[in-house]
């Protein structure tokens, strides 16, 4: 395994691809070359033996002329013989002189062997074919002993006719031992320029692939997450302009990723702190990412593994799957979580989350509170009909009433000015009813300006007393004003909290049974503000009430408040109020003990505000 990952290398694969294209162009050369050598020196040899032999034939023939005329020197073996052994001592050929019939009449050599084949024929085919007029005879034979030996065989002509041939084998021993020598030399320097191509293949492909390295660590850095690091450049090469690009896509990458973690940190601090809960889902329902808030009004800590969207919202599947197919959506959901006294009201808005490759790959969730909102609606149809019926009853009243005086009550003044006076109570309350909503509407649109005075705060406690007395006195009721020393005086809209005062005794004494008794007292709580408190001995109010007492138009037993003369509207006059002064105001009621009804006003210095 180590030597496959080692040839996976691309410096071993450069060297390897080097030393190859090295081996099969040396390998082509030499070919190219020994065989060229070889057949240059084997032409050169046979050429030199033919030159030789075409010098011999011509010898021999000038030799038979002779004969012709001097009969007793023609044709003598020991002549030949002599003759050929001169011509060819250095050339180390064997050289055989033959008749017209191919008989041996001499041979170069002087060995045994060869001097007895004088007399005998020589039955080659090259001999054949040279007494019969052919002059290029030549081949090549491998003897006994495995060498190669040259033979050439010439025809020798007198007067136009053939009177014999020539016979030449020369040892081609030499010229082969001269071509193994070349080819040694050819394989060891081969061999040589193979070990230096391979040390320099090395150098360089190290210059090659130590930048590669380089760059792959860089990359590995990269992936890893480590942007501070950096690709040496080496040179103004390829591999250089690589480095540099490749520095300043780290740079880029790094800045990128800069950024988008920036903008997942906004993203993530935003779905933190939205008001409203987000819910993201993959493109199979399954819920992948939720927002705090949605966890609040879902009330899980973390969405189970494989919860889909329609198990965490406890809904029906068919609008997610709408969603899911690229529909948007929308609907009202009710939900009573444990630690909730009423049901909150969500409006859940799902819409697809697209891509441009798969489509629609997912669902996002919006869950919009809405629950104030529908209070707020449920309020405000409440408050259009209890101004409806709070108006028709008087209206119905005087209508009745001015008809009865039309049919004729008029002409009996008692009863006509009974019922006159009816009118004119209604009217009248008609008319408080019409003052306090006015009274209302301007601190709705915020356009009731208070105007603050120096106010002893004995003198407006009793002075609310006095304005009372007449009923305090009609049910037996005693008050007590306490006020600390040190709040003798405060910055105050007297009008204002003359008309909350007025209120709270009021329905103190209209709630309280006779022979009661009512206690209103003003203190410093240490906090900063003034409290006023008023406390009767009445018939309280329900547990279940005491969250809605403020609200417009609400009355705890709705038959009787009507009848004693209120609006409904006292209570959330009298906050009002307060809220314009800053302060706040609360009630703590018992059923047949009593209630007590505080008014925490923040304390103003005196110059701090003009009266």
């Amino acid at each position: 395994m180590r030597g496959i990952s080692m040839f996976r290398s691309i410096q071993i694969k450069l060297i390897m691809m080097v030393l190859l294209l090295i081996l099969i162009a040396v390998q082509l050369i030499g070919v190219y070359f020994i065989s060229t050598m070889k057949n240059s020196l084997i032409n050169s040899f046979t050429t030199n033996l033919n030159v030789q032999a075409n010098l011999l034939t011509t010898l021999l023939s000038s030799d038979n002329k002779d004969a012709k005329d001097a009969d007793s020197q023609a044709g003598t073996s020991a002549t030949l013989s002599a003759l050929v052994s001169t011509f060819f001592s250095n050339s180390g050929a064997e050289i055989q002189v033959l008749d017209a019939s191919g008989r041996v009449l001499a041979t170069s050599t002087a060995k045994a062997s060869q001097q007895s084949n004088i007399g005998r024929k020589n039955t080659s085919l090259l001999v054949s074919r040279a007494l019969q007029g052919v002059r290029d005879n030549e081949e090549e034979i491998i003897e006994e002993d495995n060498t190669r030996s040259k033979v050439i065989v010439k025809p020798i002509f007198s007067n136009g006719k053939i009177v014999g041939a020539i016979y030449i084998v020369a040892s081609m021993k030499e010229l082969y031992k001269t071509m193994e020598g070349i080819n040694r030399t050819f394989v060891s320097a081969t061999l040589i320029a193979l070990g230096l191509t391979a040390i320099l293949g090395v150098l360089l492909a190290g210059t090659i692939t130590s930048p590669i390295k380089a760059l792959t660590r860089q990359a590995s850095a990269v992936a890893e997450g480590r942007f501070d690091e950096r690709v040496p450049v080496f040179g103004q090469d390829e591999i250089g302009q690589l480095s540099v690009a490749f520095n300043d896509m780290t740079d880029r990458l790094s800045d990128a990723l800069s950024i988008n973690e920036e903008e997942k940190e906004k993203l993530a601090s935003i779905l933190s702190n939205m008001s409203d809960g987000v819910l993201a889902t993959d493109e199979l329902g399954r819920v992948i990412v939720t927002n705090r808030r949605a966890r609040e009004m879902l009330g899980f800590t973390e969405p189970k593994d494989g919860m889909t969207l329609s198990e965490a919202l406890e809904i029906d599947k068919d609008p997610i799957a709408s969603t899911l197919k690229g529909q948007e959506s929308s609907l009202l959901l009710n939900r009573m979580l444990d630690d909730q006294e009423e049901d909150l009201v969500f409006r859940v808005t799902l819409t697809p989350i697209r891509s441009r490759d798969k489509g629609v790959a997912g669902a996002i969730a919006v869950l919009q509170d809405v629950t104030e909102m529908e209070k707020l609606e449920q309020s405000r149809r409440e408050f259009v009909a209890n101004v409806s019926h709070e108006l028709r009853t008087p209206l119905t009243t005087i209508k009745s009433y001015a008809e009865a005086l039309d049919d004729g009550a008029l002409d009996e003044p008692p009863l006509a000015d009974r019922f006159v006076g009816v009118i004119r109570s209604e009217t009248e309350r008609m008319i408080r009813l019409v003052t306090d909503l006015l009274h209302l509407s301007r601190f709705d649109s915020r356009r009731n300006q208070l105007r603050r005075q120096k106010t002893d705060l004995t003198e407006m406690l009793e002075e609310v007393v006095d304005r009372f007395s007449f009923q305090l006195r009609q049910k037996a009721i005693t008050v007590s004003v306490k006020v600390e020393k040190q709040l003798q005086t405060a910055l105050l809209d007297r009008d204002g909290i003359d008309q909350v005062l007025d209120n709270l005794v009021s329905n103190a004494i209209k709630y309280t049974l006779d022979g009661g008794s009512i206690d209103i007292s003003a203190k410093d709580n240490n906090a900063g503000q003034l409290a006023i408190a008023i406390k009767d001995t009445g018939i309280g109010i329900p547990k279940k009430d005491l969250n809605r007492i403020f609200e417009r138009f609400y009355r705890v037993d709705k038959a009787r408040s009507r009848n004693m003369g209120g609006t409904g509207l006292g209570l959330s006059i009298a906050r009002e109020i307060v809220r314009a002064h800053g302060g706040s105001i609360s009630l703590d009621s018992e059923s047949n003990v009593g209630t007590v009804v505080t008014v925490l006003l923040p304390i103003v210095p005196e110059g701090s505000e003009t009266a």
